[in-house]
Formats: structure tokens, sequence, C-alpha cells
């Protein structure tokens, strides 16, 4: 077992192609049978005996245990961090109430996304949970532009835990009672079993679920503890991936990048109001101006006609087979027992209900522009 730091525990790792890294549940998942592969660097569960499909089900019908340890947990502190990271993001993160969350993105000078995240205002510091692949760069971004401003803590002994469904409040209530009463995007410092953990009312499944941020020494003795619960099961990558593909959430990598600005990504809502009229942020001008004019591409949901699910990179055309754009994520969906996808079409395609083909093996696949998410939210707001 591993906890992955560097000799000061400052920073994190960046492997070697051919080390993976593990998390501190490595050997959880390795006796649970686990499927693992290759993932930002680390060794990962792809899926359990249950299998995918089962899996996916089971998070939308009770509660789903998931390992993202293997994403970046960072600490900001300072005088002011909150203005300092709004140098970096187009969120109002100064408005931000104490023991409350918010999703925003790291933008370059030409607009472009170099990572979402989530940011918790912890009253005397900034709690940041960056993409396990993008976290390397990002300790890099933060502690070069905000050089004299803040101090940057990357939290290499600590794991962080998913726990997803309709049946998430119900189980972790019974270790940490106020977790049930939590809103939708806040935090909360607590005991779980005498462990100080901290919870946040998120995820990333379209579901109610929390995020637990915990020691690496109390990570496997957790997990244990949460999977005894008659409606817990072990779920690995693969659900997680069709779990936020039909909540229409973006995977970093794939559906954004450096390549595409918030608004083509049709995430115009993380740009804060404030933020609109002042500006002061990577590629201000660019996006701005977007939000002013519009793009010539946007980000869309695309239900194909039929059973073949339409994979990343699959060419969009129109009916006359004028190109529109391509697939970013695509695959089947379990809950809505058929194919989804989304990905990026030009403007004038972009309205729910538009047909489309889907070019799959070279030939054309019927489908629709489609409205996302797939599936009903069930967010927790309280």
């Amino acid at each position: 077992m591993s906890d992955n730091k560097s000799s000061d525990g400052t920073v994190p790792v960046q492997p070697e192609p051919e080390v993976l890294l593990t998390t501190p549940l490595h050997e959880l998942h390795v006796e649970l049978g686990a499927k693992m592969v290759p993932f930002a660097g680390y060794d990962m569960p792809v899926q359990y005996p249950l299998g995918i499909l089962k899996e996916h089900l089971h998070t939308r019908a009770a509660a789903g245990l998931f390992d993202v340890s293997h994403m970046g947990q960072v600490r900001l502190t300072g005088d002011n961090p909150a203005a300092a990271l709004e140098t970096l993001v187009p969120g109002e993160i100064q408005a931000l109430a104490r023991c409350r969350m918010r999703y925003s993105l790291f933008t370059n000078d030409q607009g472009g996304i170099l990572d979402d995240l989530m940011i918790s205002n912890m009253g005397n510091h900034l709690f940041l949970v960056v993409n396990a692949g993008c976290k390397v760069a990002d300790v890099e971004h933060l502690r070069s532009r905000l050089a004299g401003k803040v101090e940057v803590e990357y939290l290499a002994d600590h794991a962080l835990l998913a726990l997803q469904g309709p049946m998430a409040a119900e189980v972790l209530s019974r270790f940490v009672p106020t977790a049930r009463t939590m809103k939708f995007m806040t935090v909360l410092e607590a005991n779980f079993r005498g462990v100080p953990v901290l919870i946040t009312r998120s995820g990333y499944t379209g579901e109610d679920g929390y995020e637990i941020s915990v020691s690496n020494a109390c990570a496997d003795i957790t997990a244990r503890l949460l999977l005894a619960e008659e409606e817990v099961e072990a779920i690995g990558l693969g659900a997680r991936d069709s779990l936020r593909l039909e909540a229409g959430l973006c995977l970093y990598g794939h559906d954004i990048d450096t390549t595409t600005t918030p608004v083509e990504a049709n995430l115009n809502w993380v740009i804060g109001k404030r933020r609109r009229v002042e500006g002061g942020f990577p590629g201000a001008s660019v996006i701005l101006d977007q939000l002013a004019n519009g793009t010539s591409r946007k980000r869309v949901g695309i239900r194909p006609d039929g059973r073949a699910p339409a994979r990343e990179h699959t060419p969009v055309t129109d009916l006359s087979g004028a190109a529109l754009g391509e697939v970013t994520s695509g695959g089947f969906g379990p809950s809505v027992n058929g194919p989804v996808a989304m990905g990026y079409v030009a403007t004038s395609a972009a309205a729910p209900g538009t047909p489309v083909n889907l070019v799959v093996r070279g030939k054309p696949m019927p489908a629709k522009v489609a409205e996302m998410p797939f599936v009903p939210q069930r967010y927790y707001r309280g």
C-alpha cells in the first residue's frame, strides 16, 4: 500500500509511464476481486465481480462506493485566497459562503479550459479537488500564478471516497448523523467513528451523495465500514463513467479541454454575474465576447436511434452528409436502456430534436440532438 507522496509530501508525484501509482485502497480492491486497469497514472478498479451494468444500476437504486483517491486535494491559505483564486477562474469565489462549495474551471489566456475543479470555503482556507490527470500541472499553475499571495498545499496524505445513490444519506447518517441534513454543495467537518473527515454533499453521478476526504491511514477502515452496510456495493470507474454520461457531466480531456471554452461547452452558468462585468480571469476577453455574440459550436446531448452506441470521435453530420462536429463521449446508458452520447456540433444544429447522422464504420446512423441530462437529477437540495 502506498500513499504516493514525494519525499517532502508537498507535491503530487508524476509517475514514470511504466510505473503505476496506487491509492490507499488498492489492497481492498484486489481483495474484492476488482479488475484493475491503468488510469491517470494509477492502478484503478474499472469493475468488480458484480459487473459494470449492475454496478451502475445499483448506484441508481441504492448506494455505491467509489475510490476517487487519485484525484488531487489542495489547500489554499493566505490573507485572501478567494480573491487570489479569482484571477485563475471565472467563478465568484469571494461571494462563496463558509461551508459552501462551487464548481469552476481553470481557464487559459485563449479561453480554453485547463481543468475543472470543486472549490470549498472552509473559513480560514479554500479546499480544492482537481482531476487526477491534471493535478501536477494544476498545483504548478497555482504556485506559479499565485506566488506571494497564497500558500498551496497538496494533500498527499488524504484519500477521497464517493458514496453515491438515493440511499447514500441513510447510510452515511448512521455514522455521521448530521450528514442527513446537509444541503447540496455544502461542506461538513465531522468524525466518522472517531476518524476526522471532511464531507461534501456532492458527486459526479447525477445522484444524491457525498465525497469523503479522509487520511490515508484511515481510508481502508472507513471504506470497509461503509461497504459492510447492506445498501452499499463497491463501484468501479466503468460505472462511474456511464453514470456521469447519463447525467450529462463532462469528463476532462474528452468533453472539455484547452481547445474548448466554457461557452462552447455549455457551462455558461459557472461564470459569475460580477465576473461577467469585471472580467479579471484568464481568457476573459474571449469568453465574454462569446457570451455576448455566441459561438460557432456547442456541446449537446445526442441520442442515437436503435441500440448501437456511438463512441468518442464518431463524426456527426447533417442529413446531407455535411460535417457538423463529433462525439466526445458515448456508450450504453443502463438507466435509459439505450445508447447516449454527447459532443460538439455547429450551433445551427444544436437545438434539441435536430436530426443528425452519426458516421459509424463509414455508414450514417440516424440520431437526434437531445437535452441533457438523460436521466432525472436527484441532487438533494434541502
